[in-house]
């Protein structure tokens, strides 16, 4: 009788390292995958929820000691405060309603219009994002500044004094140089729309006898409404928090929540009040971004 054969356990090695029943020899237990989420939630906590927490935590500690909720009490009652959000809202909503019109504008010329130069100028787009505030800033100075290009010629043809633009140090300046500045923000999901944008659509708008104003409004208007939307929703949380233009044009009566902040810490060394103002911002802005998460969630954006 012939003497039975040991057969060899078959080798059940999946390739899958999440597979319980891979039984390669030598392979080791599979790693579960939460443990990859830990090292970005570390560098996370580190770097952000951390101090956001250690200003939260100052914010409640009045310089007396303790913990308070004196220094809000203190903070919202002020005038300053009040008049600092009031020019932070109307600043961010006025400058975003100009980014999302002039964006809107100039996103068609560029993506429908055809003209020399054209991609150069999308191009430049993409560019110019990497700009920092402060140096666009600094190019309106030179050009509508008090002693700037424009009033120079002024100067120059009338013999006066000085010149008629005296605009950069008000409110009105600091709307300007945030449109110009964050207006390429909105253009930029625009154009990308656009290039997806069928222009046979644009054509059989126009063989129907569509004039250019109709096809804005029924055919390329609705294409763009997700961009606009998170455009313009960027621009608004960007205008919150901006800081850099409302420094650099000089404007002392023009206070926002962030330039408050920095009088509070710097100026004043009033610590608890700069770390209420602080949570307040980024509260709003928090809240703004949920806000428009929400919308476009159920608008399916």
């Amino acid at each position: 009788m012939a003497s039975a054969t040991a057969v060899p356990a078959a080798d059940t090695d999946t390739g899958d390292p999440t597979d319980p029943t891979d039984t390669a020899p030598g392979r080791s237990r599979s790693v579960p995958r939460w443990i990859w989420a830990l090292p970005p939630v570390a560098v996370l906590a580190l770097v952000f929820l951390y101090p956001l927490a250690l200003v939260v935590q100052q914010s409640v500690t009045p310089d007396t000691g303790g913990t308070s909720f004196t220094p809000y009490t203190q903070v919202f009652a002020s005038d300053a405060f009040r008049e600092a959000l009031t020019t932070t809202v109307w600043l961010a909503v006025g400058a975003t309603v100009g980014c999302l019109v002039l964006g809107f504008v100039l996103a068609v010329v560029i993506a429908f219009v055809p003209f020399p130069g054209g991609k150069a100028v999308a191009r430049f787009i993409d560019v110019f994002l990497s700009f920092p505030s402060f140096l666009i800033t600094l190019a309106l100075l030179f050009i509508y500044g008090s002693v700037g290009m424009a009033n120079g010629v002024w100067t120059d043809i009338t013999g006066g004094g000085s010149g008629p633009f005296q605009f950069l140090t008000t409110p009105w300046g600091v709307l300007l140089a945030e449109i110009t500045y964050f207006t390429p923000f909105v253009m930029r999901p625009l154009l990308a729309a656009f290039s997806q944008l069928d222009t046979a659509q644009l054509e059989v708008a126009s063989s129907l006898g569509a004039g250019p104003g109709r096809i804005v409004r029924r055919v390329i208007l609705p294409e763009a409404l997700p961009a606009l939307a998170a455009g313009g929703s960027l621009v608004l949380v960007m205008c919150l928090n901006e800081f850099g233009i409302v420094l650099f044009t000089g404007a002392k009566g023009v206070t926002t929540l962030p330039m408050l902040v920095y009088g509070k810490a710097i100026l004043e060394s009033d610590y608890p009040a700069a770390c209420v103002v602080a949570v307040v911002n980024v509260a709003i802005s928090v809240g703004l971004y949920s806000l428009y998460r929400m919308v476009a969630r159920r608008a399916g954006a």
